[in-house]
């Protein structure tokens, strides 16, 4: 397979429109990080064109090697303790009642970040009572009290990436675990918690380890899934393996809801935080989140 261009249905939009440059000016005064930018998420002029953004929390530089990830890699320089009320004021500005906030992995300190993610959890809530906060969450490296201060702070809806196929986790997340990153979510399901996580295709994984993969997760309680298309970010990083078709990604849709799972997403262009609110919405729609608030966006 010649993936050295990509298909048509990867076509993604053109960042344009006062929406977009809305968000880019919220991002730019709050002194913001965004995934959509330091991942170079393909979705990126879609979702700021409809007012929606990821920020990032802990800085943009990450602990980790991952090698699929656009996200900078070194030892970060910066610990802001003023960024859990700016974030929950750039998600007032922005009248949601979804938002999705994620972070770098933060190894260097001792709880991980965990107390900035509780603070800023906090934050958003006192500040926007009516929103809903999901999270992605790096995996603390297993450790529970960490991940117990994340949700002690509680998250509407607890999301963090096993990204592929147990036999590829080393080459692609490198520092990362299969078992460790499906015991974080268990604790969280083991604590009531919605639990969301995520999955790429075309990195050279094989059919029967899709479906083992998405066994294992729904077979752990899992509520939500995505499943999206590598997309190799530079020269350094992975190549694209595969280009998975429309119709596979319908497949592995059917196949996920036949497991378990209550919502799967799963599409060329998505993302953990793609559409999360429609995500969440379809989720309570069917009966399966208990939750405050309806989860879409303003």
């Amino acid at each position: 397979m010649d993936t050295t261009r990509k298909p048509a249905w990867l076509r993604a939009r053109l960042p344009s429109g006062p929406g977009y440059a809305a968000v880019r000016g919220l991002v730019d005064q709050h002194k913001l990080h965004t995934v959509c930018q330091s991942a170079q998420c393909p979705n990126l002029g879609e979702c700021w064109s409809r007012g929606t953004a990821t920020v990032m929390i802990l800085g943009n530089i990450c602990t980790r090697s991952c090698n699929f990830c656009a996200v900078q890699t070194g030892r970060p320089t910066e610990l802001d303790l003023g960024e859990p009320a700016r974030v929950a004021d750039a998600v007032a500005t922005m009248g949601l009642r979804h938002c999705v906030i994620t972070s770098v992995a933060r190894d260097e300190l001792a709880d991980g970040g965990a107390g900035v993610w509780a603070a800023t959890i906090r934050a958003i809530r006192n500040r926007n009572p009516a929103t809903a906060i999901e999270v992605l969450v790096p995996d603390f490296k297993g450790r529970t009290a960490d991940i117990d201060t994340v949700l002690d702070a509680r998250p509407d809806i607890f999301n963090h990436n096993v990204e592929t196929v147990e036999r590829l986790q080393k080459p692609v997340r490198v520092q990362a675990r299969y078992d460790r990153s499906r015991g974080v979510l268990r604790h969280a399901k083991g604590r009531g918690f919605t639990v969301k996580t995520g999955i790429m295709l075309g990195l050279g994984e094989r059919r029967e380890e899709i479906e083992r993969t998405l066994r294992d997760l729904a077979g752990d309680g899992m509520d939500i899934l995505t499943i999206g298309q590598y997309l190799q970010p530079t020269k350094q990083h992975l190549p694209v393996d595969r280009w998975v078709t429309p119709e596979e990604f319908r497949h592995w849709r059917e196949f996920g809801l036949s497991v378990g799972f209550g919502v799967v997403e799963s599409g060329p262009l998505v993302r953990s935080s793609y559409h999360a609110d429609e995500q969440s919405l379809r989720y309570t729609g069917e009966g399966h989140l208990n939750t405050r608030n309806a989860l879409a966006s303003a």
